[in-house]
C-alpha cells in the first residue's frame, strides 16, 4: 500500500476534524428528494430493499430511468430496518432454491455493484437437528440443496461442535444437538447499508425517491392502472409495482382484489456488546431461535413470529422470553447477558410459506410480497427477477412459479420445513 504524503495526510485528519464538528450540516445527501412528477413510466410502492432494488435493476437493466419509489415513511424504516440481516440459499424446492441462490450470487458481488459496502459476510449458516426427524429433514435437505448446485454440508454432532465451539451438544437436556445442515456461503449483511446503497444507486440513475409519501388509493380505468393517489396528490403511471412488506393485503384491497396472507409481528433481540464468541449464525428450527453477532459484538437473536393477525412493530413478551430460554439452554454462558433492546417487523406469511411474484387481476400492475420471514436473504435475487417481470409485462422462469394463480390450480411451494423458524 502506498504511503500517503505527510501533506495529504495532514488534510484528510482536518477534513475529519471539520467533519466531525460539523454535526451534518453542508453534507451532501446521498440521495435527493423531489417532488414528484405528474406522472411516471414505472412507479414502486414501497421503499424498502425490494422496492429499492426492482427500481434500481429496471434502470440498469432495462433502461426504465422515469421512476418513481414512494415510500410512506423513510428509506429503510421498514422491513428493511427490522430483520436479523441473515442471508442464505439453502431452501428445499427447486422453485425456492432457483430463487434464493440467484439472490446469493448477486449478494456476492452486491458492494462492488452499487459501490457501498453492505458489510456482506460469509460466515456460514447451520441449522441444527434435535432429533431423529430433523435429522431425516435436515439430510434431506441437504441433498436437495446439492442437486441444485448450492453449497450445503450435513454435520454430526462433534462436526457442529468443531465449527461452533461454544454451543453445548446437551442442549441443557431439552434441546440435544444431533448434526446439523451448513452453509458456508451463508452469512450476514448490514440491512440500512443495502437500502442506502440502492437507494444512491437510484438516484445516481434518475429514479425519483419520494419520502413522506402514502398511497392512499388507485386510478383504474378499464381494469388498467392508470396512476395512484397520495397525500402528495394524484400521480399518473404506465405501471405500478407494489413492493409493500407487511401491508400488501392493504394495498390489494385498494385496488380491488384479495390476497391469501397473512401479516403477524416478528420478534428480535439485541444484546449488550461482547467480545467475539460465535463466529457463524447459528438456527434452531424446532425451538424457533437462531443467534449470530454484529460487528460492534451485540448477540442478535430472532424469533418466530407471533400468532396473532397483527399490524404492530413490537410483539409480544412471552415469545422473546422463550426464545431466550431456548438460547440459554445451547449457549449456557449468555445466561447473565442483558439485552438491550427488543424489536418487531410486519412480515406476510403466504400459507405455502413463499412469496408472491406476480401480474395482478387490474391491468399494469404487478406485485411482490409474500416473503414471510424470509424478505431480508432474497434483496437483490427479488428485486431484480421483479424488475424483469415489471419491463417484460409477463413472468420469467424465476417468477413464474411464485404467480398468485397457484392458490387457485394447487402448484404450491410448501417451504414451512426449510423455512421453519421462517427465516
Amino acid at each position: 500500500m502506498a504511503v500517503q504524503p505527510a501533506k495529504k495526510q495532514r488534510f484528510n485528519a482536518l477534513a475529519l476534524f471539520r467533519n466531525a464538528l460539523s454535526y451534518h450540516q453542508n453534507w451532501e445527501q446521498q440521495w435527493r428528494s423531489p417532488a414528484p412528477l405528474d406522472a411516471y413510466d414505472v412507479i414502486i410502492v414501497g421503499g424498502g430493499g425490494h422496492g429499492l432494488a426492482t427500481a434500481y435493476y429496471l434502470a440498469k437493466e432495462h433502461g426504465i430511468t422515469n421512476i418513481a419509489v414512494l415510500e410512506k415513511g423513510w428509506i429503510g424504516g421498514g422491513n428493511t430496518g427490522r430483520n436479523t440481516t441473515i442471508v442464505r440459499s439453502n431452501y428445499l424446492w427447486d422453485e425456492s432454491a432457483a430463487m434464493y441462490e440467484h439472490a446469493m450470487k448477486l449478494w456476492e458481488g452486491l458492494t462492488q455493484e452499487l459501490n457501498y459496502n453492505v458489510m456482506f459476510s460469509q460466515r456460514g449458516v447451520l441449522n441444527l437437528a434435535h432429533n431423529m426427524t430433523d435429522v431425516r429433514d435436515t439430510q434431506r435437505r441437504v441433498n436437495a440443496n446439492r442437486l441444485n448446485g448450492i453449497d450445503s454440508i450435513y454435520l454430526d454432532a462433534k462436526g457442529v461442535k468443531k465449527v461452533v465451539p461454544g454451543i453445548d451438544l446437551r442442549g441443557g437436556g431439552r434441546y440435544p444437538v444431533l448434526g446439523a445442515s451448513y452453509q458456508p456461503r451463508g452469512g450476514t449483511a448490514r440491512h440500512d447499508a443495502v437500502a442506502w446503497g440502492y437507494a444512491r444507486k437510484c438516484d445516481e440513475m434518475g429514479v425519483h425517491i419520494i419520502q413522506n409519501c402514502k398511497v392512499t388509493g388507485f386510478d383504474i380505468e378499464g381494469g388498467v392502472v392508470k396512476g395512484v393517489q397520495t397525500t402528495k396528490g394524484r400521480i399518473g403511471a404506465k405501471k405500478v409495482g407494489l413492493v409493500p412488506a407487511g401491508h400488501s393485503s392493504v394495498l390489494a384491497s385498494m385496488a380491488g382484489f384479495r390476497l391469501p396472507v397473512e401479516s403477524h409481528p416478528l420478534q428480535a433481540l439485541v444484546s449488550e456488546p461482547i467480545k467475539p464468541t460465535i463466529h457463524n449464525v447459528v438456527m434452531s428450527n424446532a425451538v424457533h431461535a437462531y443467534i449470530s453477532q454484529s460487528d460492534k459484538g451485540e448477540l442478535v437473536i430472532g424469533a418466530g413470529v407471533d400468532q396473532y393477525i397483527s399490524y404492530g412493530q413490537r410483539g409480544s413478551q412471552h415469545l422473546a422470553e422463550e426464545t431466550l430460554v431456548a438460547i440459554c439452554e445451547l449457549f449456557p454462558q449468555y445466561k447473565r447477558m442483558k439485552m438491550l433492546r427488543q424489536w418487531g417487523g410486519i412480515v406476510d406469511v403466504c400459507p405455502d410459506a413463499s412469496p408472491i411474484l406476480t401480474s395482478t387481476p387490474v391491468g399494469n400492475m404487478y406485485l411482490n410480497c409474500g416473503w414471510g420471514t424470509g424478505g431480508f436473504k432474497a434483496t437483490p435475487g427479488s428485486g431484480h427477477a421483479f424488475a424483469a417481470h415489471i419491463a417484460k409485462g409477463e413472468p420469467t422462469a424465476l417468477t413464474a412459479p411464485f404467480a398468485l394463480s397457484r392458490f387457485e390450480t394447487g402448484f404450491l411451494i410448501d417451504e414451512h420445513g426449510a423455512a421453519a423458524v421462517a427465516h
